[in-house]
């Protein structure tokens, strides 16, 4: 936890990344993620370091090295922006954590090698997430709004 404005929402962040996470059922079960809910600051500086986009973005998700034989299997590390996803949230019109799971769950994808390149494999990795998000009673969050398209740019 690296910005206090998270446990308004969910004050227990570390149950519903568990949560969300295990609902994913893509035979990663033998895995580990770490999961930092932080501010669009420190997401800013990583996007900046990392991606050379001096900007927020909603969801970084950071592959682990391959370690051999590892256990459990260590898939990477994801981060998330409050204000970044508190405010597509409001302006989608969906609950705050529905959209934080969305995320999680788009964040998880990548660590496993999916990605939204071209337009087959952001078709794939969408209908992956809506599939995972119903088991978790999460509409399908490209329904209706299609500004939060995960930042394809």
């Amino acid at each position: 936890m690296e910005c206090d404005s998270w446990l308004g929402p969910l004050p227990d962040a570390e149950a519903f990344a568990r949560e969300t996470l295990s609902r994913a059922g893509t035979g990663a079960d033998d895995a580990e993620v770490s999961v930092l809910f932080a501010d669009d600051a420190f997401v800013r500086d990583l996007n900046a370091r990392w991606r050379g986009q001096d900007k927020p973005t909603n969801v970084l998700s950071f592959p682990a090295a391959a370690a051999p034989a590892q256990q459990p299997r260590a898939l990477g590390d994801i981060v998330l922006a409050y204000e970044t996803v508190a405010r597509e949230a409001q302006e989608a019109g969906k609950p705050f954590t529905h959209h934080a799971a969305h995320l999680l769950v788009h964040g998880f994808l990548h660590l496993l090698g999916y990605d939204h390149e071209t337009e087959a494999e952001a078709d794939d990795m969408e209908a992956r997430e809506v599939r995972i998000l119903e088991t978790l009673d999460i509409p399908d969050p490209y329904a209706e709004n299609t500004a939060i398209k995960q930042n394809r740019a």
